[in-house]
């Protein structure tokens, strides 16, 4: 994995755990806003809109780079829709990024294994 690919899936997990809880709090601020005279719902709309565009944009650069079959595509962006699933889409990310650090080491000792082999 190349580091462009690895800093789009980086970007594509560190927004949709902030995007997650500003859905959660829209949430609240909906049933606060009908059962109360509390009303921040125009506020965390804002707020939750800013970073659901940023957690779209990142998919679609995180799916560009990474080559996702439709699928796994398709799974993150509807993660980013439900109320709990941007937690989910965070955890998914973190061990795809971890298997393809010990991917891109193990190909890297491979390659300077036949390396040191030619050179002996």
């Amino acid at each position: 994995m190349d580091i462009k690919t690895a800093s789009s899936l980086h970007r594509l997990r560190l927004v949709s755990a902030p995007e997650a809880v500003s859905f959660l709090v829209l949430l609240v601020c909906s049933v606060l806003k009908r059962t109360t005279e509390f009303n921040a719902v125009p506020v965390m709309g804002a707020i939750h809109g800013v970073l659901f565009l940023l957690y779209v944009l990142f998919w679609l650069d995180a799916w560009n780079r990474t080559r996702w079959e439709l699928k796994t595509a398709a799974l993150y962006f509807v993660l980013s829709v439900l109320p709990f699933g941007g937690f989910l889409a965070e955890r998914k990310l973190k061990r795809e990024a971890e298997a393809a650090v010990v991917a891109a080491r193990a190909d890297r000792e491979q390659r300077e294994g036949r390396e040191g082999a030619v050179n002996a």
